[in-house]
């Protein structure tokens, strides 16, 4: 099968692309939110959709399996506060932020600092602490 190009050719196009920020990711997550995403390089465009996917790509609340999710943001004294709320159960996956950057990540672990094997960092608020 030809394409009329040679492979060496068609990288080195793409590489020449890359490097002037030509590329664009087209990007629809689990629960359909769309993004398109511009990129410099192949590791740029790896780096932008695992931050992207880490965030965004949450397709239901793994208390009660619905996908009903909402994102929200609280500000208390000055700080804001990421979360993703299901609008069914309403527990939480509360997101921190990288001290470097201040891009998110999902809080995934217990108190314990364990990964949270069986809710994956969903909890609801229990005044008790149960």
């Amino acid at each position: 099968m030809s394409f009329g190009v040679e492979r060496s050719e068609y990288r080195n196009s793409l590489d020449d692309n890359l490097c002037k920020g030509y590329m664009k990711i087209n990007y629809q997550t689990k629960n359909r939110l769309n993004v398109e995403i511009n990129v410099d390089s192949a590791k740029d465009a790896f780096k932008k959709l695992a931050e992207f996917q880490e965030v965004f790509d949450e397709s239901h609340c793994q208390l009660c399996k619905s996908n009903d999710l909402q994102f929200i943001v609280r500000t208390v004294d000055g700080n804001d506060y990421y979360e993703l709320k299901c609008q069914s159960c309403f527990a939480k996956l509360a997101y921190g932020q990288h001290k470097s950057g201040g891009s998110l990540f999902p809080k995934r672990k217990l108190a314990n600092g364990d990964y949270d094997k069986e809710n994956h960092g969903w909890h609801k608020w229990a005044p008790n602490g149960n």
